[in-house]
């Protein structure tokens, strides 16, 4: 009796397995008949602006229904390319991670289409403490002062003039992948030519600040900025009242009529005249 307990169980794990096995095959199977194509791939940390080089990237299989869209097929297409971006090692190389064909390495590849970069003077505490870092965004924030224009009173004001710009660079610095904070004396911002000249502006008539803003807000914001009487909440000053000072002018009098004389009827011949004496 036990030993055909012992028979039927062994049976049973014979059948199990045999499943097992046939399961395993067809799975194996059909992972080989996958389609794959050969993707470009990063083999060591590519820093931005820097160069590809043959000997940074290898072609590896990557399953074709899961293609990353742009990634690079064709390894004469990363010909003497210049990264636009960082990227990480093992990471599939893709078209927006590459400058245009005949871009030069250096910043001035990172430097979107239709923009410009612009370097701007910031210390330890203008610079959000370290904490702006490439790839960040900030608003430029400036403080005029009164000595600044003479024919203005009471200007100091502080006010947003700009907003949601992105730094390239921190003084020498383009690297977008460390998020340690760095005290520098430089920024370089990516600006529009519009704004490049309001940034020119802005620091010659004041002091430019930096403020820190979340990268996935892109709500602009309207302020009337900040002066000293709404700092301390003083009330403004009425309007200056126009004193018109009235000149009494006394106006000559006329001179009295000269009390009358004595008349005089002259006649001669048909002619007759009067006089007063």
């Amino acid at each position: 009796m036990r030993n055909s307990r012992s028979l039927l169980m062994l049976a049973v794990a014979l059948v199990l397995a045999s499943v097992a096995v046939f399961v395993a095959a067809r799975w194996i199977d059909g992972q080989a008949n996958v389609n794959t194509s050969k993707v470009a791939v990063a083999m060591v940390d590519i820093s931005l602006g820097g160069r590809v080089t043959p000997d940074m990237v290898r072609m590896a299989d990557w399953p074709a229904d899961a293609m990353p869209p742009g990634a690079i097929t064709d390894p004469k297409l990363l010909e003497a390319r210049v990264a636009r971006d960082s990227m990480q090692r093992g990471e599939p190389i893709m078209e927006s991670k590459l400058a245009p064909p005949g871009t030069q390495g250096g910043l001035s590849a990172v430097v979107a289409d239709g923009k410009r970069a612009m370097t701007v003077r910031v210390n330890d505490v203008v610079g959000v403490a370290g904490f702006a870092l490439p790839g960040n965004f900030v608003d430029i924030l400036v403080n005029t002062q009164e000595d600044k224009i003479k024919t203005i009173k009471d200007l100091a004001i502080s006010k947003i003039v700009l907003e949601r710009i992105l730094v390239l660079a921190i003084a020498q610095e383009s690297s977008r992948d460390e998020t340690k904070p760095k005290v520098v004396n430089a920024v370089t911002l990516e600006l529009t030519p519009d704004q490049a000249e309001k940034l020119d502006l802005a620091r010659s008539v004041g002091t430019l600040s930096l403020v820190l803003r979340n990268q996935i807000d892109p709500q602009p914001v309207n302020t009337e900025g900040a002066t000293k009487a709404t700092l301390l909440g003083l009330k403004p000053d009425a309007a200056p009242k126009v004193v018109v000072q009235r000149v009494a002018v006394r106006q000559a009098s006329a001179r009295p009529a000269p009390a009358p004389g004595v008349k005089v009827e002259l006649i001669k011949g048909l002619e007759r005249s009067i006089r007063q004496f």
